[in-house]
């Protein structure tokens, strides 16, 4: 007989990245037999997590309901002429980890797929001319993955800026160097990876 409680919970885990149906079930079952040390600080750090944390309203990293925009973008000391974009909120994360950048962010929140339905209008593309404009960035930096789907966002993003924001003067696009695995994305990268290929960055 299966508990749907615990079937639920299996079932919950195995939705995470790199869980699969027998880790999720290993993990269930660990924090099901120490619920006091396992299960209950984990519930109210979930909690806490959906009550907390959000998007930043500027590049959409993480941040806090009570920092919003976030610490990277009201940090006065970093590179206001240069924003990376990146795919997803956590290759933030990674892309600070190798200390080699220093200006400000711009998360698409996903990369052209025909095959998840996601096209252009589903990316923060908008949003990022939009702070182009504003924010009057010389180079745009594109920190994306080198498989096919990262390969067709940053061409539809060069060809987007190609002529923004005149054609007198368009913004300067640049990918990071030739370092990153193929098939692979920033996330996965170690930091001196990715700090060689920022510092070896070269026009898209």
């Amino acid at each position: 007989m299966t508990l749907a409680p615990v079937e639920n919970l299996v079932r919950a885990l195995g939705r995470l990245p790199g869980l699969g149906r027998r880790s999720a079930g290993r993990a269930a079952l660990a924090l099901l037999r120490e619920p006091e040390r396992l299960l209950e600080p984990l519930a109210l750090a979930l909690r806490d997590a959906q009550a907390g944390v959000c998007a930043c309203a500027r590049c959409g990293a993480f941040t806090v309901r009570d920092a919003n925009p976030c610490a990277l973008c009201t940090d006065a000391t970093r590179d206001g002429a240069t924003v990376c974009v990146v795919e997803e909120a956590a290759d933030v994360v990674t892309m600070e980890a190798s200390g080699a950048f220093r200006g400000r962010y711009h998360v698409l929140a996903g990369k052209l797929s025909p095959v998840r339905h996601c096209g252009p209008e589903k990316l923060r593309i908008a949003e990022l001319k939009d702070r182009i404009a504003k924010e009057g960035f010389g180079e745009v930096l594109l920190a994306l993955s080198t498989d096919m789907e990262g390969d067709a966002t940053a061409g539809y993003i060069v060809e987007t800026l190609r002529a923004f924001p005149s054609a007198e003067s368009p913004v300067r696009v640049t990918r990071l160097a030739f370092g990153l695995p193929a098939d692979s994305g920033v996330s996965y990268s170690d930091p001196l990876t990715l700090r060689r290929a920022i510092m070896h960055r070269c026009p898209a």
